[in-house]
């Protein structure tokens, strides 16, 4: 059997050699923890500042603006519910928006506020998946106190034009927090750039660890912890920090921020690749999102008179590793939630192909999954009670 293909790198990636050589020792020589004040403890502690500082440059952030999580649900949650709760508490603002396209990492804590007597507003999407400033300016009111819209969307690969709209958002006095989770260490991100107060970030999409993420907090603003206890990580989140992935974080940023560019011209280029062989090799087959602006490794599809679970099923068995969309989502049997907001059918919705690929990926991968995914779908067609439409 022809060696496994793997093009979900949007879903997770796997731990580069230098970042598990750089974790190894702090998980059996160095176990220290960071909050003791013998040499094991600041050993430990000296591992979690260069890591934060690893982070922190990667975004062009200050060492004391990054605060470490499990992840980026929980640094999602720690920014929407915690600037929430601070605006409510101090300033009586108890409006949010964001949109129907987010990761359910910020849909869901925007829900649970809505539980609490919190007003969200969920922004619509043009049919590329692209928020536009103006409906942010018309939802915007003298109550709002914050804004979250994601950097790059997860399953469409769209940018968001986040520095315009977190121009707007400060217009009104609210503050703006972004999702940066699929876009840190694949595109430039710059927090002084763009100008957002909070953005979150995980390690297990740049070849870092999963079970480790990252908070920006603008310097001098305050939010609400949703972890209480001993006061770690500057008192934003509670708990023994996780040291390996911690390490592992810092390297996989490092990683990210020196190879930045090359990473983006060489996969980007492998994605064009993709997407010309598919739209002229697979009949009845469109790509969706933004054409251009798009992260450089995602290329998502739809392939007309077939499901797509099937289509995941089938490449499987070929040794072809793909998905519909959001991994979380696919485990809660959901549609897409990001594609009906971009206003597809049902039709639409089913037959689609998330693709993501990653440095290690070649030519040669894509010639043989598009050798087989158009095999797959000709085979699913003729089995579709449409056949007669697409065949």
């Amino acid at each position: 059997m022809a060696e496994r293909i793997y093009l979900d790198s949007a879903a997770s990636t796997p731990v580069a050699d230098d970042v598990m050589q750089e974790m190894l020792p702090y998980l059996k020589q160095q176990f220290g923890n960071p909050s003791s004040i013998h040499s094991f403890g600041r050993e430990t502690t000296r591992a979690v500042q260069q890591a934060r500082k690893r982070v922190a440059e990667l975004v062009g952030a200050k060492t004391s603006e990054i605060t470490f999580t499990s992840g980026g649900t929980e640094a999602d949650n720690l920014a929407v519910k915690g600037a929430a709760g601070y605006a409510k508490d101090r300033l009586g603002k108890t409006h949010v928006i964001t949109s129907y396209i987010e990761h359910d990492a910020v849909l869901e804590p925007c829900r649970d506020l809505e539980r609490l007597g919190y007003s969200v507003t969920y922004l619509p999407v043009t049919a590329k998946g692209e928020v536009r400033p103006e409906d942010l300016q018309k939802a915007l009111t003298e109550d709002t106190a914050l804004v979250s819209i994601m950097h790059a969307n997860n399953e469409v690969g769209t940018i968001q034009p986040v520095k315009e709209l977190c121009r707007i958002a400060h217009g009104a006095g609210a503050l703006f927090h972004t999702d940066a989770v699929q876009a840190a260490g694949k595109i430039p991100v710059s927090v002084k750039d763009l100008g957002v107060d909070l953005l979150s970030m995980s390690s297990h999409k740049i070849n870092g660890p999963k079970g480790v993420g990252a908070l920006y907090v603008r310097d001098g603003l305050e939010i609400f912890p949703l972890i209480h206890g001993g006061g770690q990580e500057s008192e934003l989140r509670s708990g023994t920090e996780n040291v390996p992935g911690i390490v592992g974080f810092g390297k996989a940023c490092e990683l990210a921020a020196k190879n930045l560019a090359v990473y983006q011209k060489q996969v980007s280029g492998l994605r064009d690749y993709l997407v010309d062989k598919v739209l002229k090799e697979i009949p009845h087959s469109r790509l969706n999102g933004s054409s251009d602006n798009r992260l450089p490794a995602n290329a998502h599809f739809t392939f007309f008179g077939v499901n797509g679970e099937d289509l995941i099923i089938k490449l499987d068995e070929n040794g072809i590793a793909a998905s519909t969309g959001s991994a979380c989502s696919v485990k809660k049997q959901k549609p897409s939630h990001v594609l009906k907001a971009m206003g597809f059918s049902y039709e639409e919705i089913t037959g689609s192909l998330r693709l993501t690929l990653s440095a290690q990926n070649t030519k040669e991968e894509i010639d043989r999954t598009v050798y087989v995914l158009s095999n797959v779908v000709k085979e699913l067609r003729a089995l579709s009670p449409f056949k007669s439409k697409y065949v």
